[in-house]
């Protein structure tokens, strides 16, 4: 089972939309997977149409008080299951605070699924805290969508460096530029430079689109609906891209 987390220090830069996108073509091919909503705003759990079946679950499960099977929401896709957030997610760094051996919640409430999933997706707030270092603990690598801007740039270094001051310098990153829009000089310049100067960066990118914005109308995976559009073969690309990547890295457990 290969655990990636989803994850930027940033919000607003397409972490729920690559976690739904990526999951839903990994099921296409036949793998076995689950998204974890770790977002209190519950974007990926709206998305597939999944409300939560025990609210306020989220508490008890990262405790280590309830199981984690109850809680899983099949999703209209054979094979694609949700573990699903509710508002009360916005508590979880309180309930970790008084857990014991909080950096390793999440791994042990994952331990159960090993046999059970291909690829866990860890769609995760935009924050440094507790809950990230518990995601930290328990993810193969880190998917890191960055926007093509000076800001976005510097809030992956700071990744960089809090994750090498924590002593998971080993974690695997793999950062993407998304919302890139070729019209702008900027962007074209900073994807180029990155790429230049950043061996970590993939080479795939994906272009700002409105039609990735429509997943919120459709509340479905962008291939479901715009398969042969740009976009959507651009997260294709990112998808096979990433499975290159562990590949190389082991990134199987």
């Amino acid at each position: 089972m290969t655990v990636l987390a989803v994850y930027n220090i940033k919000g607003g830069v397409g972490k729920t939309a690559t976690a739904v996108n990526l999951a839903y073509l990994s099921v296409k091919e036949g793998a076995r997977t689950l998204v974890w909503d770790l977002d209190p705003q519950g974007a990926a759990s709206f998305y597939f149409r999944v409300d939560p079946s025990v609210r306020g679950g989220g508490k008890r499960l990262i405790r280590g008080k309830s199981d984690v099977d109850p809680l899983i929401r099949g999703t209209d896709f054979d094979g694609l299951d949700l573990l699903p957030a509710d508002f009360s997610y916005r508590k979880l760094d309180l309930a970790l605070g008084s857990a014991k051996h909080p950096k390793d919640a999440i791994a042990r409430v994952l331990g159960p699924l090993r046999e059970q999933y291909d690829y866990v997706f860890l769609d995760c707030a935009p924050s440094i805290s507790l809950l990230s270092e518990s995601v930290f603990s328990a993810a193969h690598a880190l998917v890191v969508p960055t926007i093509p801007t000076t800001l976005s740039l510097r809030t992956l270094e700071q990744l960089r460096k809090h994750l090498k001051r924590k002593g998971r310098g080993a974690l695997s990153l793999l950062p993407f530029f998304c919302m890139v829009d070729t019209r702008k000089n900027l962007h074209r310049i900073t994807v180029e430079e990155a790429h230049r100067r950043d061996a970590e960066f993939l080479d795939t990118h994906i272009p700002y689109s409105s039609l990735v914005e429509r997943m919120g109308v459709q509340r479905s995976p962008l291939p479901t609906f715009a398969f042969s559009s740009t976009p959507a073969r651009a997260y294709e690309d990112l998808w096979h891209e990433i499975k290159q990547r562990l590949a190389r890295a082991g990134g199987r457990s």
